[in-house]
């Protein structure tokens, strides 16, 4: 069973066993928990300007209603709770490794609210598994893609311009392959002893390298304009890779699947790709 606002669209094919509802976690009380023996809790307003766009609304997405979750959650016997947080929520880190033991110093509304979320989460540890990930920047190809995201809009933007806008450069980003963290999911799954929390990205990369690795396969210009965007992330994901997980899948991956899917007219540059615009013209009108 899926619940989802479809706020974008609905790219899951169809399958027997898999039921779509279009709903929202802002009414939990309409969750049918019959027979539900985990719960993968990915719902929010992603991104940071996003989440600015209604802060009221961003918190009571994935704050409150988490926590609202999670008590129904607990009474209704379910066993496992999964939960997407955000590898931002450490804020801007001076460390080397960014482990999961470091203070969490979140500097925007969307990461201040997936922190509480996470502190409400492990308040039911003794009732149900808990297992949170902070993930990297996600990146590479998926039915509804994403051209906000670093990697896949700076080789949109060679593929569509023949031009990289790099905003200052030095910004680190950690980063994951989309089919990595959806195996991250079903591995979690299968390993309900993999309790707490796990960072997960595996290669931690400047605005400037990606753009660098993007120019050796499209041969685009590089423009670097001023930045007064502060936010520079990298996590230390050696807990998560302790337990057996694997990713299989790298950043060169996720820009060699985005030029093919363009170079063979399978995608294409359009709003709805783009979380913001697509947001603010069709859910904040």
């Amino acid at each position: 069973m899926v619940i989802d606002t479809q706020w974008f669209g609905n790219f899951l094919p169809e399958h027997k066993k898999l039921e779509v509802i279009k709903g929202t976690v802002l009414e939990p009380e309409k969750i049918d928990f019959k027979g539900v023996d985990a719960i993968i809790h990915l719902a929010s307003i992603a991104n940071d300007p996003c989440g600015d766009l209604d802060p009221k609304l961003t918190w009571e997405v994935s704050a409150l209603s988490t926590m609202q979750l999670a008590d129904r959650a607990k009474h209704a016997g379910v066993k496992r709770f999964i939960y997407a947080s955000s590898g931002s929520v450490y804020g801007v880190k001076e460390e080397e490794h960014v482990t999961e033991d470091l203070t969490l110093e979140p500097i925007s509304e969307y990461n201040k609210t997936k922190m509480v979320a996470e502190r409400a989460l492990l308040s039911y540890s003794d009732n149900m598994v808990i297992q949170i990930v902070r993930p990297a920047t996600v990146c590479g190809l998926s039915p509804r893609m994403r051209l906000d995201v670093s990697v896949n809009m700076l080789t949109m933007q060679a593929l569509s311009n023949g031009e990289i806008t790099v905003l200052g450069g030095k910004q680190t980003r950690p980063n994951i392959h989309i089919d990595d963290i959806t195996d991250l999911y079903l591995f979690l799954l299968g390993h309900p002893e993999v309790a707490g929390i796990y960072n997960a990205g595996f290669e931690n990369l400047s605005i400037m390298e990606i753009a660098e690795m993007i120019e050796d396969k499209i041969h685009a210009k590089i423009i670097v304009k001023e930045s007064n965007d502060p936010r520079s992330y990298r996590i230390n994901s050696d807990k998560l890779l302790a337990t057996g997980f694997a990713p299989k899948k790298t950043v060169e991956n996720a820009i060699d699947e985005i030029i093919q899917a363009y170079m063979d007219k399978k995608l294409t540059n359009e709003q709805r790709y783009y979380n913001l615009a697509w947001m603010k013209q069709t859910v904040f009108t």
